[in-house]
């Protein structure tokens, strides 16, 4: 079915400089959709580190099993990613597939088939075409071109309404760098590590060591902390690959001084590009951030956060603008986390509305209300046990979402 934009969504695309030993390519291969491109290929050069982190789903897919092997060498000369077949769910046959696909890049590259990660989104239990993937490589081959970053983005789509993509540089010891990347999510997600698909690159030259946990951090405070509908996917795959052409300094710890603005940069890319995500979810009408504080711990307090954020009736009271905060109470209660009802403070849009256990006398719900009615609704808890504090996002639940995902396969 032909999706309306969300009206959450960016103005435009943003404009992604080039970088220096990345180059992209997308084609068509018609094995779902019609009259759009369906499969990408990135192009890293040699000496590129890649990092990543993937579904903890126990039903995860065959490209996401390949990957993760892969991400022990640290390495990686390509990406190919495919739109509408997850190749999950597909037995021995689904893992045969994937090595297919990886020796044929690897084969046009010139390196191991290990240095290829192969990635799938789509639906669950179809067969990939392989052999139609194979044939078109050498097609995209021919057209890689280091600007081609949003035709890469929207390949890579299933029921997303736009294409999301995100861009900032960095200083490292007085070097520039610039880091770039794109993803793709509507529906099916809930983060458990990372969440949908998402590629990020960067011309810095860091070790895979390091670069590992700068994207699991930062993977944490972004993808970690987002949620459409509360399903984790089999697919989740988030890479970051760094090609080394800017030539800084050379790093050897995450921990260096030097990486203060790069670990900035990279922490703002990936919460952009998990917004984005946000703003997309199937049928969104409006985006929510629950802040959580006062909790036994941040983990504890995210926990919160997104019973909170998961709740159907609070994401259908912010559809229909209801300032029905009991529903807020009611998942704060069910999370399985320490709260002392008696100390808890709520708020929505910065109007007070319960503390101390019990409703503000005379609070303004109209003003409440008025605040709901907004693309953007903040909802503001404090438990009343300890310090440990967090940030989630999630959007509301209308009847979009099931009409997208009721049709999903027909």
């Amino acid at each position: 079915m032909a999706l309306a934009v969300s009206p959450l969504a960016p103005e435009r695309f943003p404009d992604i400089p080039v970088i220096p030993g990345v180059r992209f390519a997308a084609g068509c291969t018609g094995m779902r959709y019609r009259n759009r491109d369906d499969l990408m290929l990135a192009e890293l050069a040699p000496g590129t580190t890649v990092a990543g982190v993937f579904t903890r789903s126990a039903t995860a897919s065959a490209p996401v099993l390949w990957c993760r092997a892969s991400a022990k060498r640290g390495r990686g000369r390509a990406m190919v990613v495919n739109a509408g077949n997850a190749n999950t769910f597909t037995g021995s046959r689904g893992a045969a597939d994937v090595k297919t696909t990886a020796a044929a890049a690897a084969k046009l590259l010139g390196c191991a088939a290990a240095d290829i990660f192969v990635s799938s989104t789509g639906i669950i239990g179809q067969r990939l075409p392989v052999e139609t993937v194979v044939a078109a490589l050498p097609g995209l081959q021919a057209q890689l071109d280091g600007k081609a970053w949003e035709a890469a983005a929207r390949a890579i789509t299933t029921t997303d309404t736009y294409p999301k993509g995100s861009t900032a540089q960095a200083k490292i010891g007085g070097v520039t760098v610039t880091i770039g990347g794109f993803a793709k999510g509507s529906g099916m997600i809930a983060p458990d590590m990372a969440t949908m698909l998402a590629y990020v690159f960067t011309d810095a030259a860091l070790p895979v060591r390091v670069l590992q946990q700068l994207l699991r951090e930062g993977a944490d405070r972004s993808f970690n902390s987002i949620t459409v509908d509360s399903d984790t996917s089999t697919s989740d795959t988030l890479l970051l690959a760094a090609t080394g052409k800017a030539g800084n300094k050379k790093i050897t710890r995450a921990g260096d001084p030097a990486l203060k603005d790069f670990r900035a940069k990279l922490d703002t890319v990936l919460l952009d590009l998990a917004l984005q995500i946000v703003r997309d979810g199937e049928g969104a009408q409006k985006l929510i951030t629950v802040r959580v504080n006062g909790a036994a711990s941040s983990q504890a307090a995210r926990k919160i956060g997104l019973s909170v954020a998961n709740s159907p009736l609070v994401k259908t009271a912010v559809a229909a603008a209801d300032a029905n905060w009991g529903r807020i109470v009611a998942a704060v209660g069910k999370a399985g986390e320490k709260a002392n009802r008696d100390r808890m403070k709520l708020g929505i849009g910065g109007i007070l509305i319960a503390r101390n256990g019990e409703p503000v006398t005379g609070y303004d719900e109209a003003s409440v209300t008025q605040h709901m009615k907004g693309r953007d609704v903040v909802i503001e808890i404090d438990v009343g046990v300890g310090k440990g504090r967090a940030t989630v996002w999630g959007c509301d639940l209308t009847h979009g979402y099931i009409e997208i995902n009721g049709s999903y396969r027909s």
